[in-house]
């Protein structure tokens, strides 16, 4: 009887378990209801994309149709996918894949470059820079548009690729994470190399570039986004179709007449593929990166 008595769970250890039990399907579903939550708009938009009813389309927010279609159509974005003429959408959207790419590509080397020379260069005052580098990240970049806009044009780059390129090439925030992640390499690296006789480019480049993975997928990310999102400095700074970005020209579909939600839902897919495409892409050195960080500190 002893022996059967001691083999039963002890009462506060059911409970024990079973609250613990309870706790994770409460976790579950706040989760759940979370990621719902986040997903809606998105599924929306989808489902929206495939109505060809722009008043159908509005009708329909607020209710359960938004998140169904009974005749999908792909109408919407056999309007709006070319390289000419008013719905010019492929257009914008080439444009905008040319900006990113060109500011991402650019700017990693810029960024990767300074933050290296932050962390190992033998340069006088870097603590000063570095502070100088920190300060400016909390200048909001809305105070400087205006003269940017002015210099810009008085260099004849307005409604140019090049104007919505060269100004967010350089980012402190970019500057600051590479000098992060170069700074907490083993100083052992860099002094084993300079002491077989590489040049401080040939460090930068064949060592600590091919370390860096993870802090150049999190940089790829971050500015390929912030690329791709940009509104108010094309809008500024491009008056044609030439160098337009999708961003800008989605605009075109709220008029004060009328409101395309057809196209505008479509349109607004489109654009988003691409960056879904990029975080896919460096989503292991990305999330790698952040764990990193979060362990380290």
């Amino acid at each position: 009887m002893s022996d059967i008595a001691l083999s039963r769970p002890a009462p506060l250890a059911i409970a024990r378990g079973n609250g613990k039990r309870s706790l994770r399907i409460v976790q579950s579903l706040c989760i759940l209801v979370i990621a719902l939550v986040m997903i809606s708009p998105l599924f929306m938009l989808l489902i929206a994309s495939l109505k060809d009813d722009r008043f159908r389309i509005l009708a329909d927010m607020g209710s359960f149709r938004a998140f169904w279609v009974s005749d999908p159509t792909l109408s919407n974005y056999q309007e709006i996918a070319h390289f000419s003429g008013e719905l010019a959408y492929g257009r914008y959207l080439f444009n905008s894949l040319v900006i990113l790419v060109a500011t991402v590509v650019s700017g990693l080397v810029v960024n990767s470059m300074a933050g290296f020379v932050l962390a190992w260069g033998s340069l006088r005052g870097k603590a000063a820079l570095l502070a100088l580098v920190v300060a400016l990240y909390v200048i909001p970049q809305e105070s400087i548009i205006m003269p940017l806009v002015v210099m810009m044009s008085r260099a004849g780059l307005t409604d140019t690729f090049a104007v919505q390129i060269l100004p967010w090439v350089a980012s402190p925030l970019y500057v600051f994470l590479f000098y992060q992640f170069f700074a907490q390499l083993p100083k052992e690296l860099y002094e084993a190399a300079e002491m077989d006789g590489a040049s401080v480019f040939r460090i930068y480049r064949s060592i600590y570039m091919p370390l860096s993975l993870p802090a150049l997928a999190t940089v790829s990310i971050l500015m390929g986004i912030e690329s791709w999102n940009q509104y108010l400095w094309p809008t500024l700074v491009t008056q044609t179709d030439y160098a337009r970005p999708i961003a800008v020209a989605i605009a075109t579909f709220f008029g004060q007449d009328s409101i395309y939600w057809d196209r505008a839902m479509a349109a607004s897919v489109l654009m988003m593929i691409p960056v879904l495409i990029l975080y896919l892409a460096f989503q292991r050195w990305f999330v790698s990166s952040f764990v990193g960080s979060a362990v380290k500190g």
